[in-house]
């Protein structure tokens, strides 16, 4: 298999967020949330301008003040000023996307962090930037938004608890954070609680958000480290962090190859990943003389020969990757494109091969 099928992989990074976007990762569970209490959270998002799309798709791309609005407003609407917590308390450290799986991979704690640092503002949000700040006993994971967004309270305290989830499943039962300082302000009828759900003391209205540990839990091996696919995750995320100043087309482009397998290749759903209307799309794209259609049509062809020549997928199988709705569709497109039938090309591959 070639290098650039495998990077093809439909996934979570089949559109990395640019510039003033972030993964809609962060509403994860919200729609349940809301329906438990008696409100409807498409309501509630498209208050703030998303499509109710978002609620199921953690890998649609919306803007950082859009989140924090839409998580102050739940604060607001259900009464919560610790909203932000409670919404992480059941969500996982997933949010943060396959950095997660990069960082429990990791053969240190220390390894983790450099994971997350480096790959959080590739996966999830650009603005966003995570530091590790190291004193004789305490080091602190901070982070911080490059951008003003106003009052984001509950988004510091979804971070705050999100942040802690990761630390403990990177550093495994031993781990235990020292205090978690939140730029936020906390009443201190609630500290208790947000205490007690953090795990450890709170300080607030801080000059920075981070959470704060002893020095030596750095060193700690992680439980789950995993060579093979701290390795092969390593370097992807490190090929997609180099293929972030990638043209309009290039990312369209990535994002038809990682959904025509999944059946969910579409203009629409492709503006959407990318956080653009789809005439804002199909503008930036004709600047480039391009087409969606075309250049849909240009990875099917692509991957079709590149799968006939592998040999390893029959005539179905490859129809159904490519979006085909049957093998006769996949070999009328196959011989327009090339004067051949598939078998003919898979022939002639193989004997060039032998």
């Amino acid at each position: 298999m070639t290098s650039e099928t495998f990077y093809s992989i439909d996934g979570p990074l089949d559109m990395a967020p640019g510039d003033g976007q972030c993964r809609a990762a962060n509403l994860h569970r919200l729609a349940d949330w809301a329906r438990q209490r008696g409100r409807d959270a498409r309501g509630i998002v498209e208050r703030r301008g998303l499509d109710a799309r978002v609620l199921a798709d953690p890998e649609s791309l919306i803007a950082p003040q859009q989140l924090a609005d839409v998580l102050e407003d739940c604060s607001q609407l259900f009464d919560d000023p610790l909203f932000g917590v409670h919404l992480a308390a059941v969500q996982d450290p997933e949010v943060f996307g396959c950095v997660t799986a990069l960082c429990r991979a990791a053969p240190t704690v220390r390894a983790g962090i450099r994971c997350l640092i480096d790959y959080l503002p590739v996966v999830h949000a650009p603005d966003c930037e995570v530091v590790l700040v190291e004193g004789r006993e305490v080091a602190e994971l901070t982070w911080l938004v490059n951008t003003d967004l106003g009052l984001n309270d509950q988004a510091n305290f979804q971070a705050a608890m999100l942040n802690v989830k990761l630390l403990k499943a990177i550093g495994g039962q031993a781990f235990r954070p020292s205090w978690v300082s939140v730029s936020a302000d906390v009443r201190g009828a609630d500290l208790p609680e947000i205490e007690a759900t953090l795990g450890c003391r709170v300080r607030a209205r801080s000059r920075r958000n981070s959470v704060a540990f002893p020095v030596g839990a750095l060193d700690m091996a992680v439980p789950s480290a995993n060579r093979l696919l701290f390795r092969l995750l390593g370097g992807y995320l490190e090929r997609v962090r180099h293929g972030q100043s990638r043209s309009i087309v290039d990312r369209v482009e990535s994002y038809i190859r990682g959904s025509l397998a999944a059946g969910n290749c579409s203009i629409e759903r492709c503006a959407a990943k990318t956080g653009l209307s789809v005439r804002t799309l199909q503008a930036r794209l004709a600047a480039h003389s391009a087409r969606f259609s075309d250049l849909v049509e240009a990875q099917r062809e692509r991957l079709a020969k590149a799968y006939l020549a592998q040999g390893q997928l029959n005539l179905d199988e490859i129809a159904d990757r490519l979006g085909y709705g049957e093998q006769t569709s996949f070999g009328r497109a196959f011989r327009r494109w090339t004067g051949l039938t598939p078998q003919q090309y898979r022939a002639a591959a193989h004997r060039a091969a032998a």
